[in-house]
């Protein structure tokens, strides 16, 4: 099925869905994003994905066009629109059309874009055997030149650190901050499962505060499992008894190698599973 895709008060067909080449998204990477999940035409968690987009904007002094409670509606306008039970929702916000430098006042109007379309991150027996992965010598960006709460439109280091994946041919690097602690994947959190506590790096410390992240958290506790954000190093992860991603696109998978350092028992660990199933049921509920 053909995406769905609206851009500044109008609907495109992929072929005739097109920006300015002056808009400074794409000149400077100048603006926000959101990745949001359609399970059985709900949208997951739609308030916190727009909560989050705007803040984002108000973090770069950008201001979306549009009320958030008129965003969510053409949200949903757009996913009914698609015919799509399940579906990925990528929503952008730019800068808008300037000229080539890169005073963001020259900017007239941001411009919103929102398309509707599935996606695949892996085969299905990824989820089933586990990811490949190693540590990317590229790190995140320091906290404090982009805040990485800020999500937006410049994830060229996390590019550069996917290439050190596909040249040494793993499924997906893990990225460390400035002072050698582990962040997060390219484009996922990370859990670590030790004597069944789950631990995660702390927001703070320079990952971006993942929906997905927050909604295993939430269940992780519900199912009695203790939770500890604290700073990692590898040697957590290499020791750990399950290690796990999160993501809106990725949902929940599990690493089982890392740095050719076999994690736990060689295949997802039954805590990955069993909050992978929670999770499941989670987003289907609409909850």
């Amino acid at each position: 099925m053909a995406p769905t895709i609206w851009i500044d008060g109008q609907y495109y067909d992929k072929a005739n869905a097109k920006v300015s080449v002056f808009d400074h998204g794409l000149l400077y990477g100048d603006g926000v994003f959101e990745g949001i999940r359609v399970y059985d035409r709900r949208v997951f968690r739609l308030d916190k994905h727009l909560d989050r987009l705007y803040h984002s904007a108000k973090g770069v002094w950008l201001e979306v066009p549009m009320a958030k409670v008129e965003l969510r509606r053409l949200v949903e306008q757009a996913v009914a629109k698609s015919g799509l039970a399940d579906a990925y929702i990528r929503l952008v916000v730019t800068r808008g059309v300037g000229d080539l430098g890169l005073d963001p006042r020259k900017c007239a109007k941001p411009s919103i874009i929102l398309i509707v379309d599935s996606i695949l991150l892996w085969p299905a027996d990824r989820y089933e055997k586990g990811l490949t992965c190693l540590t990317a010598a590229t790190p995140i960006n320091h906290r404090e030149s982009l805040s990485p709460r800020i999500k937006s439109l410049n994830y060229l280091s996390h590019i550069l650190a996917k290439v050190e994946g596909i040249a040494a041919g793993v499924d997906e690097v893990i990225m460390l901050d400035a002072s050698g602690y582990v962040a997060e994947a390219t484009g996922m959190n990370l859990f670590a499962v030790t004597n069944g506590t789950l631990k995660t790096p702390p927001a703070y410390a320079g990952i971006l505060r993942g929906v997905t992240r927050d909604a295993v958290i939430e269940l992780a506790r519900e199912a009695t499992y203790g939770i500890e954000e604290v700073p990692l190093n590898r040697y957590d992860l290499y020791t750990a008894d399950e290690v796990f991603f999160t993501g809106t696109a990725a949902e929940i998978v599990g690493v089982t190698k890392l740095d050719a350092r076999v994690i736990g028992a060689g295949v997802p660990g039954p805590v990955t599973k069993e909050l992978a199933k929670r999770f499941k049921a989670l987003a289907t509920r609409g909850d």
